[in-house]
């Protein structure tokens, strides 16, 4: 039995659908009054903690010692280091986590599903929106912490462009970090449809299993590689110099990739789960 595809009305029919439910979904992400709240105080936070960073580099940093390829991973780190990294994942994850098992705890998602009743398209517009906020986010912090901190360490003469390929991978994967740990927030809200039980479940799984897992055994340095912290921790390592040497060390393509995996299979899990546990 033959289907009949798409005509070009039904497919600019169908855009015009998903454009309006882009709209709704970015209404009812901002109608959520802590997320403004939340992403105005971590965003202070994440720069004065770069710029506290870079004062102290500065002030201990004598001209001419060490290593060129060293210092410019020193001054880098001065432009978003593990505290930012650390402040920037858990509340790209909570974040993520929340505004999809908020709408089960609440019940908003009946609605939403009553006036949409494709699964998938509502998450994907959720994720959407997310990446869109995020990744502005992103933008924003990262690139003042990166501009004020260089500006700081400029005086002793290791100020990073942004046009070094180095420095360019290093601003990028801060940037994109935050999206990937808010759309894997938002897989793990729809897994558990319980807020405090998801944003739990994001610390765990972005937080605290990278903290106990190590390089010693493949298996062990495969399971760490395939983290989202691991990945940006190799993303934003210019030099490997003065790091222990391991016998599974970490790749930037590698990196890339999990980057990539966590954001599109966070996804993909989601729409899944979204559309057959609701039928």
């Amino acid at each position: 039995m033959s289907t009949l595809s798409p005509t070009p009305a039904d497919r600019t029919e169908l855009r015009a659908r998903f454009r309006d439910l882009l709209a709704a979904e970015w209404t009812k992400f901002w109608s959520l009054r802590s997320i403004p709240w939340v992403l105005g105080l971590s965003a202070i936070a994440i720069v004065a903690a770069d710029l506290k960073s870079a004062q102290y580099t500065r002030d201990h940093y004598t001209p001419g010692d060490g290593d060129p390829l060293v210092m410019a991973q020193v001054a880098l780190g001065g432009a978003f280091d593990l505290t930012a990294a650390d402040i920037l994942m858990l509340v790209g994850g909570g974040i993520g986590a929340i505004v999809i098992a908020g709408e089960y705890a609440t019940g908003l998602i009946r609605t939403t599903l009553a006036a949409v009743p494709d699964r998938r398209a509502v998450l994907l517009a959720k994720a959407c929106v997310l990446t869109a906020v995020m990744l502005g986010f992103g933008v924003l912090t990262v690139g003042v912490s990166f501009g004020g901190s260089q500006a700081i360490l400029s005086g002793v003469g290791i100020g990073q462009s942004v046009t070094d390929p180095m420095a360019l991978r290093y601003v990028a994967a801060a940037v994109l970090f935050g999206p990937v740990c808010a759309l894997t927030g938002l897989g793990l809200g729809t897994l558990l449809r319980h807020g405090a039980g998801a944003v739990v479940g994001t610390v765990v799984v972005l937080f605290f299993v990278p903290s106990i897992v190590t390089e010693r055994y493949r298996w062990s340095a495969d399971l760490l590689h395939a983290l989202p912290l691991p990945a940006w921790q190799r993303l934003a390592r210019t030099s490997l110099a003065g790091l222990r040497p391991s016998e599974y060390p970490a790749t930037v393509a590698g990196a890339w990739i999990t980057y990539a995996v966590w954001a599109v299979a966070s996804v993909a899990v989601a729409a899944a789960v979204a559309h057959r546990r609701d039928h």
